[in-house]
């Protein structure tokens, strides 16, 4: 096991095009790094510059205390595994976990023990004699971890290993590939753009964008405090909801106007950011998480003044909660996320979408009272678009 270490690492490719600008990132002995971003951020080019499939244009390269800039990929001590599994379809299960300790001269008595060993944890054993073919998605995916484990790496390094499955094995997969690495201890650096995927897995997580890192943090404090606007929206399913609005702060109180609506603040929404007090009547960004707008028949503490009127277009009932999708006459705001959806909606009239209560009575068409729970708002700054803490 070892230590990963990209500092101020660059990609510029001969057309000039730069992929990944002074990227500093420590992975630590036997952490579990997730690198997210939508596609085309570099996250790919990334991990392949770790392995050796890409020169790097500058900084530093280090796996333990080596400077590996130079080393070739075979001398790195590091195990990828691919979106596409990259398995053998003529050899069987046990070939292909061993071929990489074949190619290394390693003794058929060590090889034989180092696949049934892997064959265990992965739960393989019933299928050793079998070829790729006879395998579900989920099999291949497990023999391609297994010639991984086989190695006994430094590090794993694995580009988007789950894309390929449907979402019901995925949830399943990323389980048991975030137990494995837990018990095996292996550094391990993932690169997808599910950022679910990337908060139920990984120890710490690496959002990127157009090459540069927007932040690295634990699930819960990127979730929690976003440091953006983008990583605001990008972390989070379903996505922030980003409006533009005017502050008004009046002594220790406050409200914010959203289109021709006004909402009152929860005196613990100034406190906790004071800098606030700066932005009276100016225009700031405010971000709303989903599970912070409720049916407001089914939160009676919540006051009216910090209620909003909006229109029903859309229910998901999912059964254990319904995502409600409504419109409020305010400017929305774009999040940069070139992935996402909505980027454009009618003018003057911002999409959002509430996590309520399976309780709630709401219908499409109807016009409600949504409750806002203020004190969890998020404020950003128009220009600069870093949050306003």
């Amino acid at each position: 096991m070892a230590t990963v270490t990209l500092d101020k690492v660059n990609k510029v490719y001969p057309n000039g095009f730069q992929a990944i600008k002074d990227l500093s990132i420590d992975i630590v002995d036997g952490e579990f790094l997730v690198l997210v971003g939508p596609s085309g951020c570099g996250k790919s080019t990334a991990l392949r510059m770790i392995a050796g499939l890409e020169e790097l244009s500058g900084g530093e390269l280090r796996i333990g205390d080596r400077v590996v800039n130079d080393v070739e990929p075979k001398d790195r001590d590091i195990a990828m595994v691919f979106q596409n599994y990259a398995l053998y379809p003529h050899m069987t299960v046990a070939e292909n976990i061993g071929f990489a300790l074949k190619l290394a001269k390693v003794s058929k008595d060590e090889i034989a023990e180092r696949v049934a060993r892997a064959a265990e944890i992965l739960e393989l054993t019933n299928y050793l004699d079998r070829k790729p073919g006879q395998l579900s998605g989920g099999q291949r995916q497990r023999v391609a971890m297994g010639r991984a484990i086989v190695r006994e790496p430094a590090a794993f390094l694995m580009d988007e290993p789950l894309s390929n499955l449907d979402a019901k094995l995925r949830v399943q997969m990323r389980a048991e590939i975030a137990a494995l690495q837990r018990s095996l201890g292996v550094t391990t650096f993932y690169v997808t753009h599910d950022q679910v995927e990337a908060m139920t897995m990984g120890d710490r997580v690496a959002v990127i964008k157009d090459g540069v890192l927007q932040l690295v943090d634990t699930p819960q404090n990127l979730y929690d405090f976003p440091v953006n606007v983008f990583v605001a929206a990008f972390i989070g399913s379903p996505s922030m909801n980003l409006f533009d609005a005017t502050l008004s702060v009046n002594g220790d109180s406050a409200s914010l106007s959203l289109g021709s609506q006004t909402l009152a603040l929860r005196a613990e929404a100034l406190s906790a950011r004071p800098s606030l007090r700066a932005y009276d009547g100016k225009h700031v960004v405010v971000g709303i998480r989903p599970e912070d707008l409720e049916d407001a028949a089914e939160a009676p503490q919540v006051p009216a003044d910090q209620h909003l009127s909006v229109p029903i277009k859309l229910i998901e009932a999912l059964g254990s909660e319904l995502m409600v999708h409504f419109s409020i006459d305010a400017a929305t705001v774009d999040s940069g996320d070139p992935d996402a959806v909505d980027t454009h909606p009618v003018e003057g009239q911002a999409n959002a979408v509430g996590r309520f209560s399976p309780r709630s009575q709401v219908k499409s068409g109807d016009t409600i009272s949504v409750a806002v729970a203020t004190e969890n708002l998020h404020f950003f700054d128009v220009e600069t678009r870093l949050a306003i803490r």
